[in-house]
């Protein structure tokens, strides 16, 4: 694994915001627009950036991140190398946009992409889920008929049971041979799981993420799954990944939760030899968000990277969505 070469590093921090072109809705979360943390490493001929928006349940906000980022700056500019960061900084996004930035400038330093340098054979086109924000069922059916009629569908749920198997059933009704998925985002107990996941046997869902809260993965124990649960909120980094056996079986890997490329290629690869098969997400932000994701995408089962559709405006270039298949040109990152 390359390094960057050895000498004098600028890092420079800026905050961007990115409006959505509507309110996006979760379970207990309304969002309006990203805040993202740009990172910029500059050894005086070559630049090397990365952006993130952290974790939001996690309390690691837009200033969480600035601060953490600033608080390791001296060590950087003083010659500590992206293998440094991992004791520098604990997972989350100001290690993810440090170690990104790190890549891409290794990349432009030694004319070899980030791909090449991680191991990794060339990317290819992914097919990428595309997410319907939770609102009423009759929307959320018009939505899913407004999409790439190619794409995987994931839908958000709210842990209001009676609402959620409304849109299911409406969703399922509207796209009768789409895949879909259902993402709880922490919504449900024990007890109302039950009575949901016959609703989403019927209705022919293919996978549920993160029924319960995180904290709560032990009231997992003993019940069977009869379809794939995955582990969002109750996976943050490797340390998690070993406690996902027998209760989940797919791991969702987000780069700003686990603190960067580093990582996520490590996670994806133990989660593997832990039988667990391997998802790829995103906590939104723009193309240049992704572009890191991308690549822990080409070792992934489901690909979830679709922050940018979200949004009123991207960078450019950016990434294209086109026949359920998401591309991500070299030049955006990497390279």
């Amino acid at each position: 694994m390359a390094t960057q070469d050895m000498r004098e590093l600028t890092l420079d921090l800026r905050v961007e915001r990115f409006p959505y072109h509507q309110p996006f809705r979760i379970s207990g979360h309304i969002f309006t627009e990203t805040a993202l943390l740009v990172a910029e490493l500059s050894d005086g001929d070559h630049v090397g950036r990365c952006e993130v928006a952290g974790v939001y349940y996690l309390g690691d906000d837009i200033d969480h991140m600035v601060a953490e980022a600033s608080r390791v700056r001296g060590a950087i500019e003083q010659g500590a190398t992206r293998e440094h960061l991992q004791d520098l900084l604990p997972p989350g996004g100001a290690r993810n946009a440090l170690d990104c930035a790190f890549w891409d400038l290794e990349a432009k330093q030694h004319g070899r992409p980030v791909w090449e340098l991680a191991g990794l054979d060339a990317p290819k086109a992914l097919r990428s889920t595309l997410t319907l924000g939770a609102d009423a069922p009759e929307v959320m059916a018009s939505a899913a008929l407004a999409i790439d009629p190619d794409a995987p569908v994931k839908v958000k749920l709210t842990g209001d049971l009676e609402d959620d198997i409304a849109r299911v059933v409406a969703i399922r009704a509207a796209r009768p041979d789409a895949w879909i998925g259902v993402d709880a985002n922490q919504g449900y107990s024990i007890a109302t799981l039950a009575e949901l996941l016959p609703v989403l046997l019927s209705a022919r869902v293919a996978q549920l993420e993160q029924p319960l809260p995180r904290g709560r993965e032990a009231d997992l124990d003993g019940l069977k799954r009869p379809l794939p649960f995955v582990a969002d909120e109750s996976a943050l980094s490797l340390d998690d990944t070993a406690s996902l056996v027998g209760r989940f079986d797919v791991v969702n890997i987000k780069l700003d939760k686990c603190g960067g490329l580093t990582e996520g290629l490590a996670i994806a690869r133990q989660a593997r030899k832990f039988g667990l098969d391997v998802m790829v997400g995103n906590m939104m932000g723009t193309s240049l968000s992704m572009a890191p994701s991308y690549l822990v995408g080409q070792l992934c089962d489901i690909v979830d990277l679709d922050g940018p559709t979200f949004l009123a405006r991207d960078r450019e270039p950016g990434v294209e969505y086109r026949e359920g298949m998401i591309r991500c040109p070299a030049e955006i990152w990497g390279m």
